[in-house]
């Protein structure tokens, strides 16, 4: 994979700086505590990985988030080609199962013990079946691997080297 995106081993809770750097990405401050796990050659971050509890309390069923400006404005075009109903058709049906149900296994693992309040549900992007966010897809195969949605959108980007 010829992307600028390198798997990281982070370190616990994020640096005031990479708070910030997350926060402008975003375009606010993250609401929920997050790692990050990709970063780009000039090391900012290009992928989260969010608790699954939000500091509120509320369920965050989005454990990795692509958050790298570039990447996330080029899989925004792939979906407005149509990438989500083309990738979930390009993709062997058993393996995306596979993947949905890695998904929330690792994240509900997670869950602190003793939790009793509203949990999040779901696979990727927080859906059990097909591709509702090819986003959420590549964060996770970027940040685990073995993602076969998010290997077609690297597939596809690769092959478009315009964007």
């Amino acid at each position: 994979m010829n992307m600028d995106a390198v798997r990281v081993s982070p370190t616990g809770l994020p640096s005031a700086e990479e708070i910030d750097q997350v926060a402008a990405l975003l375009g606010r401050r993250p609401a929920v505590y997050f790692e990050v796990v990709v970063v780009d050659g000039g090391g900012d971050p290009v992928v989260i990985r969010n608790r699954p509890i939000m500091n509120d309390g509320r369920p965050m069923p989005t454990r990795y988030w692509l958050v790298g400006r570039d990447l996330s404005r080029r899989v925004a075009r792939l979906e407005g080609e149509g990438g989500v109903r083309i990738a979930e058709a390009s993709v062997d049906g058993g393996e995306l199962a596979a993947a949905h149900e890695r998904y929330a296994a690792e994240r509900d693992a997670q869950i602190p013990e003793g939790h009793f309040g509203p949990r999040p549900a779901g696979g990727v992007g927080g859906t059990n079946m097909g591709v509702k966010c090819l986003h959420a897809h590549l964060a996770h195969h970027l940040a685990v691997g073995n993602d076969p949605v998010g290997a077609w959108v690297v597939e596809q980007l690769e092959a478009d080297r315009s964007a």
